[in-house]
């Protein structure tokens, strides 16, 4: 306790110190930084490095090795921290691998990547494999969501289950106001000043955890220094093959969420996995937008071990 109270302290101290020498975001950056690899390693997680070949990932993981395994995979321009709150809550029983995607956190951006659904989806089977994991429950947030259904798709016998979360992938009968303003060319993920960024963070979410305003700077001028790498991830995986004619193939136990408030992909959407998937769980959270597992983690994390301890 006395070292989480020190350094708490010397976070105060260097957030002071850094806004009084004016570098606002940077100690955004540096504190949200800290900040979260400390709660993920309160909650039992470790960061790892595993090299796959083609890149070294960077992931967390809990020290369960041989336990049951779940992947979780997040979204577009986010990264491994959208999970722990969610993830605590299996570290008991399962072995969870949180890793960052090719293009995203601490894994990285290389141009000469591929960052389509099959690359990427390809990327976790060969995780696994580095890994000696021969089978996984796999769930995914968003372009996560994609992945998911893809690898179950492509790699049938190594999923256990696939649950999606507000995930792309299908066709959407309704735009969301996100693919609106796409229509219109302008990608709201495209963020060149503190504005663009103010528009598009209330967007994420219909119930956001609390940021510092200056972990908000922070992040907001991380979008904007990655903005060239983020359209060209976007462009990778939004020409991706859509998933309507293949879901049928999606026969491990599966599970779809969707917030009713997303801003992002329209909930439109759950009739076409419904009508796709086989015996596809569903549930859709009132008042919850792109994110439920950061809006509700206690509430999200009931429902997946009630799911997982059913199958």
């Amino acid at each position: 306790m006395k070292k989480v109270i020190g350094l708490f302290a010397a976070l105060l101290l260097a957030l002071l110190l850094g806004l009084y020498q004016g570098a606002y975001a940077c100690v955004g950056h540096w504190l949200y930084e800290t900040v979260t690899d400390l709660e993920a390693t309160l909650y039992g997680f470790e960061e790892h490095r595993v090299d796959i070949g083609e890149m070294e990932w960077v992931l967390y993981r809990n020290d369960n090795a041989g336990k049951p395994a779940i992947v979780m995979v997040h979204g577009f321009s986010a990264d491994k921290d959208v999970w722990p709150r969610f993830a605590k809550h299996f570290v008991a029983d399962f072995d969870v691998i949180i890793p960052d995607l090719a293009g995203h956190g601490d894994t990285g951006f290389d141009a000469t990547w591929d960052y389509s659904i099959a690359a990427q989806t390809a990327r976790v089977a060969a995780l696994l494999a580095a890994l000696n994991i021969e089978q996984a429950h796999i769930i995914g947030n968003s372009m996560g969501g994609y992945l998911a259904a893809q690898f179950a798709i492509s790699y049938p016998q190594q999923t256990l289950s696939a649950t999606m979360v507000d995930p792309a992938g299908v066709s959407f009968p309704q735009p969301s106001e996100m693919y609106q303003l796409i229509a219109q060319g302008d990608n709201p993920f495209f963020i060149e000043n503190r504005r663009d960024f103010d528009r598009f963070y209330p967007m994420t979410m219909a119930q956001p955890p609390y940021l510092p305003k200056v972990v908000l700077a922070a992040v907001a001028q991380k979008y904007i220094e990655r903005r060239e790498q983020l359209e060209k991830i976007f462009n990778d995986f939004h020409g991706s093959e859509l998933l309507d004619d293949q879901l049928s193939q999606l026969t491990a136990p599966a599970m779809l969420w969707w917030g009713d408030q997303d801003r992002l992909l329209h909930v439109s959407a759950v009739p076409v996995w419904q009508a796709g998937v086989p015996q596809l769980a569903t549930h859709v959270f009132e008042g919850i937008g792109h994110m439920p597992m950061v809006e509700i983690p206690q509430q999200t994390a009931t429902l997946y071990r009630a799911f997982l301890d059913g199958l």
